[in-house]
Protein backbone atom coordinates (compact mmCIF):
# COMPACT_ATOMS: atom_id res chain seq x y z
CA UNK A 1 0.00 0.00 0.00
CA UNK A 2 1.41 3.51 -1.53
CA UNK A 3 -0.23 5.80 1.31
CA UNK A 4 0.23 9.92 1.99
CA UNK A 5 2.47 10.42 5.08
CA UNK A 6 -0.61 12.67 5.90
CA UNK A 7 -3.52 10.56 6.49
CA UNK A 8 -7.06 10.95 8.33
CA UNK A 9 -8.68 10.05 11.25
CA UNK A 10 -12.37 10.28 11.16
CA UNK A 11 -13.09 10.10 14.71
CA UNK A 12 -14.35 13.83 14.82
CA UNK A 13 -16.93 12.77 12.44
CA UNK A 14 -18.70 10.58 14.91
CA UNK A 15 -22.04 13.19 14.98
CA UNK A 16 -24.53 13.65 17.67
CA UNK A 17 -25.15 11.24 20.72
CA UNK A 18 -21.70 10.11 21.45
CA UNK A 19 -19.34 12.28 23.30
CA UNK A 20 -17.10 15.46 23.73
CA UNK A 21 -19.30 18.58 22.87
CA UNK A 22 -18.62 19.16 18.84
CA UNK A 23 -21.05 17.73 16.87
CA UNK A 24 -20.74 17.57 13.12
CA UNK A 25 -23.82 17.48 10.76
CA UNK A 26 -24.42 15.33 7.67
CA UNK A 27 -23.38 18.02 4.78
CA UNK A 28 -19.89 19.36 6.70
CA UNK A 29 -18.93 15.72 7.09
CA UNK A 30 -19.69 14.69 3.33
CA UNK A 31 -17.80 18.36 2.70
CA UNK A 32 -14.76 17.47 4.85
CA UNK A 33 -14.33 13.63 3.40
CA UNK A 34 -14.77 14.89 -0.18
CA UNK A 35 -12.30 17.75 0.68
CA UNK A 36 -9.78 15.06 2.29
CA UNK A 37 -9.58 13.40 -1.13
CA UNK A 38 -9.74 16.18 -3.62
CA UNK A 39 -6.55 17.21 -1.43
CA UNK A 40 -4.96 13.76 -2.71
CA UNK A 41 -5.06 12.43 1.09
CA UNK A 42 -5.58 8.87 0.57
CA UNK A 43 -5.60 6.75 4.02
CA UNK A 44 -8.62 7.21 5.86
CA UNK A 45 -8.89 5.36 9.42
CA UNK A 46 -12.03 4.58 11.11
CA UNK A 47 -13.73 2.26 13.84
CA UNK A 48 -17.24 0.47 14.52
CA UNK A 49 -17.71 2.96 18.01
CA UNK A 50 -16.91 6.10 15.99
CA UNK A 51 -20.56 7.11 15.67
CA UNK A 52 -21.69 7.82 12.38
CA UNK A 53 -18.12 8.02 11.15
CA UNK A 54 -18.36 4.48 8.94
CA UNK A 55 -21.91 5.26 7.91
CA UNK A 56 -20.44 8.77 6.48
CA UNK A 57 -17.75 7.62 4.80
CA UNK A 58 -20.05 4.60 3.34
CA UNK A 59 -22.78 7.25 2.33
CA UNK A 60 -20.36 9.83 1.03
CA UNK A 61 -17.18 8.14 -0.42
CA UNK A 62 -18.19 4.86 -1.65
CA UNK A 63 -18.45 5.75 -5.24
CA UNK A 64 -14.67 6.97 -4.46
CA UNK A 65 -13.69 3.80 -3.07
CA UNK A 66 -10.51 3.42 -6.00
CA UNK A 67 -9.34 6.59 -4.63
CA UNK A 68 -8.58 5.89 -0.72
CA UNK A 69 -7.19 3.17 1.63
CA UNK A 70 -9.73 2.60 4.32
CA UNK A 71 -9.00 0.98 7.98
CA UNK A 72 -11.35 0.18 10.55
CA UNK A 73 -11.08 -1.86 13.92
CA UNK A 74 -12.54 -4.73 15.48
CA UNK A 75 -13.09 -6.19 19.34
CA UNK A 76 -15.46 -3.03 19.51
CA UNK A 77 -18.07 -4.08 21.53
CA UNK A 78 -19.79 -0.79 22.17
CA UNK A 79 -23.58 0.44 23.34
CA UNK A 80 -25.39 2.65 22.08
CA UNK A 81 -27.58 4.95 24.30
CA UNK A 82 -29.80 7.49 23.91
CA UNK A 83 -27.90 10.17 24.24
CA UNK A 84 -24.15 8.61 24.27
CA UNK A 85 -22.13 5.44 23.21
CA UNK A 86 -20.32 3.34 25.77
CA UNK A 87 -17.14 2.47 24.63
CA UNK A 88 -15.88 -1.36 25.15
CA UNK A 89 -13.51 -3.37 24.10
CA UNK A 90 -14.33 -7.41 24.02
CA UNK A 91 -12.40 -9.41 22.03
CA UNK A 92 -14.38 -12.56 20.81
CA UNK A 93 -15.14 -14.02 17.60
CA UNK A 94 -18.87 -13.21 17.85
CA UNK A 95 -17.75 -9.25 18.35
CA UNK A 96 -15.40 -9.39 15.46
CA UNK A 97 -17.43 -10.95 13.02
CA UNK A 98 -20.26 -8.11 14.43
CA UNK A 99 -18.19 -5.52 13.72
CA UNK A 100 -16.39 -6.79 9.97
CA UNK A 101 -20.10 -7.51 8.92
CA UNK A 102 -21.65 -3.96 10.10
CA UNK A 103 -18.11 -2.18 8.40
CA UNK A 104 -18.76 -3.41 5.50
CA UNK A 105 -22.75 -3.12 5.48
CA UNK A 106 -22.03 0.69 6.89
CA UNK A 107 -18.82 1.54 4.12
CA UNK A 108 -20.79 0.29 1.27
CA UNK A 109 -17.60 -2.13 0.70
CA UNK A 110 -17.09 -5.29 -0.10
CA UNK A 111 -13.41 -5.08 1.76
CA UNK A 112 -11.69 -3.10 3.88
CA UNK A 113 -7.47 -2.48 3.50
CA UNK A 114 -6.69 -2.89 6.80
CA UNK A 115 -8.87 -4.18 9.49
CA UNK A 116 -7.03 -3.70 12.90
CA UNK A 117 -7.46 -5.23 16.83
CA UNK A 118 -8.92 -2.13 18.62
CA UNK A 119 -6.50 -2.57 21.41
CA UNK A 120 -6.41 -5.64 23.64
CA UNK A 121 -3.47 -7.72 24.45
CA UNK A 122 -1.37 -10.39 23.51
CA UNK A 123 -2.94 -13.11 25.08
CA UNK A 124 -6.75 -11.62 23.92
CA UNK A 125 -5.89 -12.09 20.53
CA UNK A 126 -4.44 -15.48 21.10
CA UNK A 127 -7.75 -16.78 22.35
CA UNK A 128 -10.66 -18.31 20.57
CA UNK A 129 -8.46 -18.01 17.37
CA UNK A 130 -9.16 -14.40 16.66
CA UNK A 131 -5.91 -14.00 14.29
CA UNK A 132 -7.05 -17.16 12.88
CA UNK A 133 -10.32 -15.80 11.87
CA UNK A 134 -8.24 -12.61 10.88
CA UNK A 135 -6.82 -14.80 8.45
CA UNK A 136 -9.84 -16.69 7.26
CA UNK A 137 -11.48 -12.77 6.40
CA UNK A 138 -7.88 -12.00 3.96
CA UNK A 139 -8.65 -15.47 1.97
CA UNK A 140 -12.19 -14.75 1.68
CA UNK A 141 -10.94 -11.31 0.22
CA UNK A 142 -13.10 -9.26 2.94
CA UNK A 143 -9.93 -7.52 4.13
CA UNK A 144 -6.55 -7.42 2.60
CA UNK A 145 -3.91 -6.93 5.83
CA UNK A 146 -4.23 -7.34 9.61
CA UNK A 147 -3.35 -4.73 11.71
CA UNK A 148 -3.64 -3.60 15.44
CA UNK A 149 -4.14 -0.01 17.48
CA UNK A 150 -2.32 -0.52 20.61
CA UNK A 151 0.29 1.04 23.02
CA UNK A 152 2.65 -0.48 25.52
CA UNK A 153 3.06 -2.36 27.30
CA UNK A 154 0.62 -4.61 25.71
CA UNK A 155 2.12 -3.49 22.25
CA UNK A 156 5.74 -5.70 22.88
CA UNK A 157 3.75 -8.83 23.54
CA UNK A 158 1.66 -7.90 19.94
CA UNK A 159 4.96 -7.50 18.26
CA UNK A 160 6.68 -10.26 19.27
CA UNK A 161 3.75 -12.26 17.77
CA UNK A 162 4.98 -11.26 14.25
CA UNK A 163 1.71 -11.89 12.76
CA UNK A 164 0.72 -8.11 12.15
CA UNK A 165 1.52 -6.25 8.91
CA UNK A 166 0.78 -2.79 10.94
CA UNK A 167 0.66 -0.82 13.95
CA UNK A 168 -1.15 2.44 15.11
CA UNK A 169 0.74 3.89 17.89
CA UNK A 170 0.71 7.41 19.71
CA UNK A 171 3.11 9.86 19.11
CA UNK A 172 4.30 13.06 18.93
CA UNK A 173 7.04 15.38 20.18
CA UNK A 174 4.53 16.11 22.91
CA UNK A 175 4.50 11.96 23.45
CA UNK A 176 7.19 10.70 22.27
CA UNK A 177 7.17 7.21 24.43
CA UNK A 178 6.78 5.17 21.80
CA UNK A 179 9.86 6.71 19.73
CA UNK A 180 11.95 3.19 19.79
CA UNK A 181 9.41 1.12 19.67
CA UNK A 182 8.15 2.78 16.03
CA UNK A 183 11.68 2.12 14.70
CA UNK A 184 11.64 -1.36 15.65
CA UNK A 185 8.47 -2.46 13.87
CA UNK A 186 9.91 -0.38 11.10
CA UNK A 187 12.30 -2.04 10.59
CA UNK A 188 10.67 -5.68 10.84
CA UNK A 189 8.92 -4.46 7.47
CA UNK A 190 5.67 -3.23 9.53
CA UNK A 191 3.37 -0.41 8.21
CA UNK A 192 3.49 2.56 10.79
CA UNK A 193 0.37 4.37 11.59
CA UNK A 194 1.08 7.31 13.83
CA UNK A 195 -2.21 8.80 15.61
CA UNK A 196 -2.11 12.00 17.81
CA UNK A 197 0.68 12.91 15.11
CA UNK A 198 -0.76 16.70 15.52
CA UNK A 199 -0.18 16.18 19.73
CA UNK A 200 -4.59 16.45 20.02
CA UNK A 201 -4.07 20.15 18.76
CA UNK A 202 -0.99 21.58 20.82
CA UNK A 203 -1.39 24.42 23.24
CA UNK A 204 -3.51 26.06 20.97
CA UNK A 205 -6.55 23.59 20.55
CA UNK A 206 -9.78 23.98 21.02
CA UNK A 207 -10.01 21.79 23.69
CA UNK A 208 -7.21 22.35 25.67
CA UNK A 209 -5.28 19.43 27.67
CA UNK A 210 -2.79 20.31 30.65
CA UNK A 211 -0.60 17.39 30.45
CA UNK A 212 0.25 18.79 26.56
CA UNK A 213 0.45 22.03 27.49
CA UNK A 214 3.39 21.35 30.73
CA UNK A 215 5.37 19.26 28.19
CA UNK A 216 5.16 22.53 25.70
CA UNK A 217 5.88 24.98 28.08
CA UNK A 218 8.35 23.32 30.13
CA UNK A 219 10.69 22.01 27.00
CA UNK A 220 10.28 25.63 25.81
CA UNK A 221 9.26 24.67 22.29
CA UNK A 222 7.56 27.92 21.36
CA UNK A 223 11.11 29.63 21.09
CA UNK A 224 12.24 26.85 18.51
CA UNK A 225 9.32 27.91 15.95
CA UNK A 226 9.49 30.59 13.21
CA UNK A 227 7.16 34.06 13.92
CA UNK A 228 4.82 32.34 11.16
CA UNK A 229 4.88 28.58 12.21
CA UNK A 230 1.78 27.71 14.32
CA UNK A 231 2.57 25.32 17.24
CA UNK A 232 0.64 22.92 15.30
CA UNK A 233 2.63 23.26 12.42
CA UNK A 234 5.69 22.27 14.24
CA UNK A 235 4.43 19.22 16.14
CA UNK A 236 2.88 17.79 12.91
CA UNK A 237 6.20 18.27 10.88
CA UNK A 238 8.44 16.95 13.88
CA UNK A 239 6.03 13.84 13.29
CA UNK A 240 6.30 13.83 10.19
CA UNK A 241 9.94 14.07 10.39
CA UNK A 242 9.85 10.31 12.21
CA UNK A 243 11.73 7.90 9.84
CA UNK A 244 9.12 5.55 10.71
CA UNK A 245 5.98 7.90 10.41
CA UNK A 246 4.38 5.90 7.05
CA UNK A 247 1.18 7.98 7.83
CA UNK A 248 -0.18 9.82 10.68
CA UNK A 249 -3.61 9.87 10.24
CA UNK A 250 -4.82 13.64 11.93
CA UNK A 251 -8.27 14.31 12.06
CA UNK A 252 -10.34 17.24 12.19
CA UNK A 253 -13.89 18.32 11.38
CA UNK A 254 -12.62 21.95 10.76
CA UNK A 255 -11.88 22.66 7.02
CA UNK A 256 -9.31 25.71 7.86
CA UNK A 257 -7.14 23.52 10.42
CA UNK A 258 -7.58 20.79 7.14
CA UNK A 259 -6.04 23.19 4.95
CA UNK A 260 -3.53 24.21 7.54
CA UNK A 261 -2.49 20.65 7.91
CA UNK A 262 -2.20 20.12 4.34
CA UNK A 263 0.15 23.10 3.67
CA UNK A 264 2.45 22.30 7.04
CA UNK A 265 2.60 18.62 5.31
CA UNK A 266 3.97 20.21 2.01
CA UNK A 267 6.74 21.66 3.83
CA UNK A 268 8.21 18.30 4.90
CA UNK A 269 10.18 17.55 7.50
CA UNK A 270 11.51 19.91 9.93
CA UNK A 271 15.48 20.32 9.49
CA UNK A 272 17.64 17.17 11.35
CA UNK A 273 19.12 20.25 13.96
CA UNK A 274 15.16 21.19 15.27
CA UNK A 275 14.24 17.79 15.20
CA UNK A 276 17.48 16.80 17.55
CA UNK A 277 17.00 20.11 19.43
CA UNK A 278 13.30 19.05 20.29
CA UNK A 279 14.20 15.53 21.42
CA UNK A 280 16.68 17.13 23.69
CA UNK A 281 14.47 19.10 25.44
CA UNK A 282 11.27 16.93 25.82
CA UNK A 283 13.38 14.38 26.39
CA UNK A 284 15.01 16.67 29.61
CA UNK A 285 11.23 17.21 30.53
CA UNK A 286 9.98 13.67 30.82
CA UNK A 287 13.58 11.97 31.41
CA UNK A 288 13.78 10.02 28.37
CA UNK A 289 16.98 8.60 26.95
CA UNK A 290 17.42 10.55 23.47
CA UNK A 291 16.88 8.75 20.12
CA UNK A 292 19.05 6.50 18.57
Amino acid sequence: MQVTQLGYGSMGLRGPNTWGVRVVGDGDAERMLHAVLDAGINFIDTAPDYGAAEERIGRYLSARRDEFYLATKCGCDYMQHADHIEIRHHFTPEVVRRNLETSLRRLQTDYVDVLQFHGGSADDLLRDGLIELLEAFRQQGRIRHLGVSSSLPQLEGMVALGVFESYQILYSCLEPQHDALLRRVAERGAGVIIRGGIGKGGPEAEIQRETINQVWQRARLDELREPEMSPAELILRFTLSHPACHTTIVGTANPGHLAENIRAAEKGPLPGELVGEINRRVGEVLKLSPPT
